[in-house]
């Protein structure tokens, strides 16, 4: 990866498209921002992963991501708490919270950071 500064931030070319950063977000993504995306989706694909492995049906997954910062120094991130909403049919909370197990064990993101960001999760079962 290639970083290239511009006027308020940096930019990077990827096979997608361009990624704009910016400690403002007039003119890009914050860096926090982007690293709890990478934990909370990363933590999603991983999920639906395990889900359709273990043959749960389910229909959507969202995740929402709330965020501890520090509100000295450098305003580090001390925790992420993930909120997993799970819609489906015949879902039990056992094999939920067990995927979730699995989950945290095989995300990388949250592999890279636990030692330093607190992580935890909850969720609730939609039916539909």
């Amino acid at each position: 990866m290639e970083f290239t500064m511009k006027e308020n931030g940096f930019k990077a070319d990827f096979e997608y498209g361009t990624l704009h950063v910016s400690g403002n977000e007039e003119f890009g993504f914050r860096p926090y921002q982007l690293l709890v995306s990478s934990v909370a989706v990363c933590s999603g694909g991983v999920l639906r992963k395990v889900l359709a492995k273990k043959r749960l049906e389910y229909k959507d997954i969202k995740v929402s991501a709330e965020v501890t910062r520090n509100p000295e120094g450098a305003q580090e991130i001390q925790k992420i708490h993930m909120h997993f909403t799970i819609i489906g049919s015949n879902l039990s909370e056992e094999k939920i919270e067990k995927s979730l197990v699995v989950t945290k064990k095989n995300c990388s993101m949250v592999q890279s950071v636990k030692d330093s960001i607190e992580i935890t999760e909850s969720f609730e079962i939609v039916e539909g």
